[in-house]
């Protein structure tokens, strides 16, 4: 099976930027893997979707508060995803953590089948 491996995190203030990548290893794109997302998790709140790439297609999904901020991208030779993450806010601090699967609705959680251990993001006002 695949596994999935973030890196990239790390402490910013206000307005600063992080690239979180995720490193597909295993082998490259697994045919189970439809969609590749980043979601995130704040202290006490639900694990809500951040953005999605469809593998094949390379079509992207943001959710409303990162639009014009973040941006989701796939590097096919080198087996991995990135979230280019720009004029960050003190909201986006949370774990983030890269997940892939087959889905139908790209932030719906359940859906995805592996999931990385996540990798931290603060942001300081």
């Amino acid at each position: 099976q695949g596994q999935l491996v973030e890196s990239g995190g790390g402490s910013v203030q206000a307005g600063g930027s992080l690239r979180l990548a995720c490193a597909v290893s295993a082998y490259p794109y697994p045919s189970d893997y439809g969609f590749m997302a980043w979601f995130r998790q704040a202290q006490e709140k639900e694990r809500e979707g951040v953005a999605a790439i469809g593998i094949r297609s390379g079509t992207t999904y943001y959710t409303d508060s990162v639009k014009g901020r973040f941006t989701i991208s796939r590097d096919k030779d080198k087996n991995i995803v990135y979230l280019q993450m720009n004029n960050l806010r003190p909201e986006d601090t949370a774990m983030y953590y890269c997940a892939a699967g087959r889905v139908v609705n790209w932030a719906t959680r359940a859906q995805y089948n592996y999931w990385g251990q996540g990798t931290q993001v603060t942001v300081s006002s």
